[in-house]
């Protein structure tokens, strides 16, 4: 299982920046990185290497973050693998929330990171169709 930790920000000039400052300042890598905005706020979904350090410096600068799992699995560059891992889940009645990806791994497979209600399940069900899951320490 993978943590990611997501931060709540206002939807105006430079407050990704402000984030992104906080964990340098803080020397957190991010690994990967998602945004999801509406007319007031944004929501910034991070995979860092130090998750709770990143939890601790960006809550003592003000804002607002939440720590939660996610799954990781690594997919092929090829044609169709992301919808394969789709309908595996699909098929095995597993709800995927949101989706996002990552390929800066040093000659290694992109990972695709996803959020689902049933972790278990999920993990149980790609591992049982030959679905490489990733840890927090393959990263």
């Amino acid at each position: 299982m993978i943590r990611q930790i997501s931060v709540f920000v206002e939807n105006q000039p430079g407050s990704m920046m402000r984030v992104t400052s906080v964990l340098t300042e803080a020397h957190v890598n991010i690994r990967a990185i998602s945004t999801f905005d509406t007319p007031e706020f944004s929501i910034m979904r991070l995979v860092v290497d130090e998750p709770e350090l990143a939890k601790e410096s960006l809550t003592g600068k003000g804002f607002v973050t939440r720590i939660s799992d996610v799954i990781g699995v690594e997919l092929k560059d090829e044609k169709g693998n992301l919808n394969q891992m789709l309908k595996i889940l699909a098929d095995g009645q597993i709800n995927v929330n949101y989706i996002y990806s990552f390929v800066i791994r040093e000659e290694k497979a992109p990972v695709m990171i996803f959020h689902t209600d049933d972790f278990e399940k999920a993990a149980q069900v790609l591992r049982s169709a030959d679905v490489k899951l990733i840890e927090e320490a393959e990263l």
